[in-house]
């Protein structure tokens, strides 16, 4: 608790036990983790390539082992990881190191093989992204729209008047109100469900340069496919040193299309309180105001509505941000992306 009031955020702070399950995914140490995956999955593609012949392929319980230095990272490693970033000043090379010490020394020189730092950040924050969604995200917003058309059904046939212009217009039914923000959600879920998120592999301006000098009769365009694909990412095949993130973007606005909805969903809900259509249950403790002890206010719809405008505006800017890089790449990107997490 002490930990939490003490947060500059109020992701870490107030909100910390709503938003937990999250570390899991846009934490520093669950980008560590993915980090850990890319490389340990590209070491292992690299000994599957049959014209390398001084690494050669891994056995399957060698596999299995690399792969358990990502399955089985926890905290401790990622203090390791910290100490190491503390000499090396650069976070993708303390990955590469935290492997090494746990690999024989024969590895060493093929870790991050010929790799640029964004070959492996690149398809790094695309996974956090789209696991994040697919398997923290969707699951609490599916409720959301099942609970909706829930209510949908039971209030069908509880009339109402409907409001045009703030005025009386005609009668229509509290169910089919909410029927509208479900069917509206539904449609922005399937899109989420389906969306494809890209994932760049081409060295250090997007040519295989050193991949090809040092092995020419390798096919790296394939190789490259085959190991994003793996992923569960679909190649971009033709970029600068980053990956564009135009995928990204596209997803950030599916997002920003759900917050309005739901935002739009707060709002009527607030203004039929507001005029006595919607009564609130009062909550025995519960204090509505610290002046007016009568007084039962709609504060988890204007929570959300503020939360869910915040998020907005921090989407819409990394999707306008993280599709502009000088020539063939600047840094700005990768602080931004770090707040992935926070939108």
């Amino acid at each position: 608790m002490s930990d939490r009031l003490n947060a500059i955020s109020p992701l870490d702070g107030r909100y910390g036990n709503a938003v937990k399950n999250l570390s899991a995914f846009f934490s520093e140490s669950a980008l560590m983790r993915f980090r850990l995956k890319v490389e340990i999955e590209y070491l292992i593609a690299i000994g599957n390539e049959k014209r390398i012949h001084e690494l050669g392929p891994f056995s399957t319980t060698e596999q299995t082992r690399l792969r358990e230095i990502y399955k089985n990272f926890n905290s401790a490693g990622a203090e390791k990881v910290k100490e190491i970033e503390a000499t090396t000043n650069h976070d993708v090379k303390a990955i590469e190191y935290y492997i090494q010490d746990k690999v024989k020394m024969a590895l060493h020189p093929w870790i991050h093989f010929a790799l640029t730092s964004e070959d492996v950040n690149n398809l790094s924050y695309s996974l956090m992204w789209k696991d994040g969604l697919q398997q923290a995200y969707l699951s609490t917003l599916q409720l959301v729209n099942k609970e909706l058309k829930k209510l949908a059904r039971k209030y069908k046939k509880s009339s109402m008047l409907a409001l045009t212009h703030g005025q009386p217009a005609t009668p229509t039914t509290l169910g089919k109100e909410l029927a509208v923000f479900y069917a509206r959600l539904d449609r922005q879920i399937k899109q989420i469900k389906t969306h494809k998120f890209l994932g760049k592999f081409g060295g250090a301006t997007g040519t295989w340069s050193a991949h090809v000098v040092a092995y020419p009769k390798t096919n790296w365009k394939r190789f490259a496919e085959r190991l994003i694909k793996s992923l569960g990412l679909e190649p971009n095949m033709i970029t600068t040193q980053i990956e564009p993130h135009d995928s990204l973007a596209e997803s950030y606005h599916q997002i920003i299309r759900v917050n309005s909805v739901l935002t739009d969903l707060c709002r009527d809900m607030w203004s039929y309180i507001s005029r006595g259509i919607l009564a609130q249950k009062k909550i025995s403790g519960e204090v509505g105001s610290s002046t007016m002890p009568h007084k039962i206010n709609p504060i988890q719809f204007e929570n959300a509505e503020g939360n869910l405008c915040l998020s907005s505006s921090l989407l819409t800017h990394l999707a306008a941000k993280l599709t502009i890089s000088r020539m063939q790449r600047d840094l700005s990107d990768s602080t931004t992306l770090r707040n992935q997490g926070v939108a």
